[in-house]
């Protein structure tokens, strides 16, 4: 009786430098459908608008207001996309957004803590949610899905609780100009969007940590197989969410100017339409910073276009939810066939320190 050999993974060549292409190629990959259809989707939709409402869809103020409205939606996408990097579909990153509201609310208005030192509790409360997630699903291995699904739920409850179901009044005049306060004639959350933005780019883009993300959300055995400390991982992407995510919820607040228990459903569906949408633009199925900004324009001139028309006020949830259906479906359609070690070997490079040669080899153990 012959026994089979044990499978290796071969080499895999690595990918041409996209800089020695023709420029005629590099230009028709860049504005292709496949990288850029949301500009596309962008441009008709504006032209759309712009023809059926044109008093009101092309005024100044109507799109202030559209940025200052969709700069807490970006703020919960952006939390999203750093722990969808990391294979974590964070349910709850709706409800962590209403928990961060809430909790500021209850300190300011309950028990006069200082605008400074709630705001810091506020994260912190975020942080600690991110934590007790990873927990659950790194020490409990109960699925991402169902873990935050649980907390999300838990999370309404302790809303709830701390509210007794009813708005937080008399957050003063201070904590409201945060959110309210213009310059250049955009709201100061426009501009810590742009600035957490930037932030998380750069770590998901330009450094190690981000590689070692992504590595994690592409394949946790690879990743692990690679010398990448997977937990660690974890635990650092639900953390960097849940304080994303509870800041957008402190500026809400302070944009309502009253802790409302109500709010934290309303961020859900858009944040993970922008977040999938985004992850078909520019990287090829990657979830990235840039593609769900632009998503969240999208679907806010979407959304707006509608409401403006006198479209009925069921419209744009029947929208979002589309757009998020279509999203994943093209983001899996974009997804190349790939194996584990093709797709860790594009993310890590030697200068991390990692055992890729642990990819490309099955370890003793596996081979036994």
């Amino acid at each position: 009786m012959t026994t089979a050999a044990p499978r290796r993974f071969e080499p895999v060549a690595p990918d041409p430098d996209p800089a020695r292409r023709p420029l005629f190629v590099r230009i028709r990959r860049s504005t292709s459908v496949r990288d850029i259809s949301a500009v596309y989707l962008f441009a008709a939709l504006f032209v759309i608008f712009a023809l059926w409402e044109p008093d009101t869809f092309l005024t100044l103020r109507t799109w202030q207001v559209l940025l200052d409205n969709q700069a807490i939606i970006g703020l919960v996408a952006l939390g999203l996309v750093v722990s969808l990097s990391a294979g974590v579909v964070d349910l709850a990153v709706g409800s962590e957004a209403g928990f961060g509201g809430i909790v500021v609310a209850w300190l300011l208005a309950r028990h006069g803590v200082p605008i400074p030192l709630a705001i810091l509790l506020s994260l912190l409360a975020g942080a600690l949610v991110g934590v007790v997630v990873a927990l659950l699903i790194v020490r409990a291995r109960i699925i991402s899905l169902i873990a935050t699904l649980a907390m999300s739920s838990i999370l309404i409850a302790v809303i709830d609780w701390i509210s007794g179901s009813q708005q937080i009044l008399d957050l003063g005049q201070p904590f409201q100009k945060i959110a309210t306060d213009e310059l250049f004639g955009l709201a100061y959350p426009v501009y810590i969007l742009a600035l957490v933005a930037l932030v998380v780019w750069y770590f998901l883009e330009r450094t190690a940590l981000g590689r070692r993300i992504r590595a994690t959300g592409g394949n946790l055995e690879a990743a692990r197989l690679a010398g990448v400390r997977t937990s660690r991982i974890i635990v650092t992407s639900t953390v960097a969410c849940g304080v994303i995510t509870a800041g957008a919820g402190v500026l809400a607040s302070s944009q309502l100017a009253t802790g409302d228990p109500t709010i934290a459903q309303s961020y859900l569906l858009p944040a993970f339409a922008a977040a999938f949408l985004g992850s078909t633009q520019f990287h090829g199925g990657r979830f990235n910073v840039a593609g769900t900004l632009l998503a969240v324009l999208v679907l806010a001139v979407g959304v707006t276009g509608l409401q403006l028309a006198g479209a009925p006020i069921w419209l744009p949830d029947l929208f979002n939810g589309i757009a998020l259906l279509a999203a994943v479906g093209f983001a899996q359609f974009q997804k190349r066939p790939t194996t584990r070690t093709a797709a860790i070997r594009r993310i890590l490079r030697p200068r991390d320190g990692l055992d890729q040669e642990a990819v490309t080899k099955p370890s003793a153990q596996a081979r036994a």
